[in-house]
């Protein structure tokens, strides 16, 4: 099973944002995006529109002939408008609080069972598939397939953090909490602080790991090597090995 790659196009915005014009032009950048490789754009807009906007959506989910994923809180009534209206293939569902600078923790499924359940069961039900993010605890995953959640999206900072300390221990809670998925027939996708260094043995490490979803990593490898070799170069490291 291929892991596919979804490139997260939020810094790009920020870099577009940082000078009030359309320059560079997200659009045309995740045109490229796609034609290097990519198999997937992922946005997550906040509420204070720092990099995504909300008039950006329209534009991207026109123009994306691949998958389009948006993150983000569904608690903002302004989100699940936007979410129903745009009609992404999937909407990953983040414990975000308004003011966050990045995302750093998954769902506590237990304790937001109901709330979940109703959103789940509203955006599958206009043909959304969802994804939960969670931390690698089988509590939590056996809550995300209790709400019905389609996917998980393993959180991994943590992971990335200790992997120059010892991968092995590293990667074990992610690939424990991925044998439980499995076996409760949900998906498992993966994001965060994934980069050309740690990405490789993760996905060697996590059975029927579906998807990938990189951004700050990758736009920053791109300063480096270009955006069209840096995307290749993280496609190159998904390349199946399990």
């Amino acid at each position: 099973m291929k892991t596919r790659l979804s490139v997260n196009v939020n810094k790009i915005a920020l870099i577009r944002n940082a000078r009030g014009s359309n320059y560079p032009d997200l659009v045309k950048i995740c045109k490229d995006i796609e034609s290097y490789g990519s198999e997937g754009i992922t946005v997550h807009p906040r509420p204070d529109e720092r990099h995504i906007t909300y008039a950006d959506i329209p534009l991207l989910k026109k123009i994306t002939k691949t998958e389009f994923n948006i993150e983000g809180n569904p608690r903002p009534k302004k989100f699940m408008d936007m979410v129903l209206k745009n009609m992404p293939h999937q909407c990953t569902l983040v414990p975000d609080s308004a003011d966050a600078i990045t995302s750093d923790s998954g769902w506590n499924t237990i304790k937001h069972e109901s709330f979940l359940k109703e959103t789940i069961s509203e955006l599958q039900s206009n043909g959304i598939r969802v994804s939960i993010f969670c931390d690698p605890e089988a509590k939590f995953i056996e809550g995300a397939k209790k709400v019905g959640a389609d996917r998980i999206e393993f959180y991994t900072g943590p992971y990335a953090l200790s992997y120059n300390k010892n991968r092995a221990i590293a990667i074990k809670p992610y690939a424990d909490a991925a044998i439980i998925a499995n076996k409760l027939d949900i998906g498992i996708n993966a994001g965060h602080d994934l980069n050309l260094h740690n990405l490789r043995y993760f996905q060697e490490n996590i059975p029927n790991l579906l998807e990938v979803s990189i951004g700050h990593a990758l736009v920053v490898d791109s300063l480096y090597y270009g955006m069209q070799n840096t995307v290749q170069m993280y496609l190159h490291c998904l390349t199946n090995n399990n």
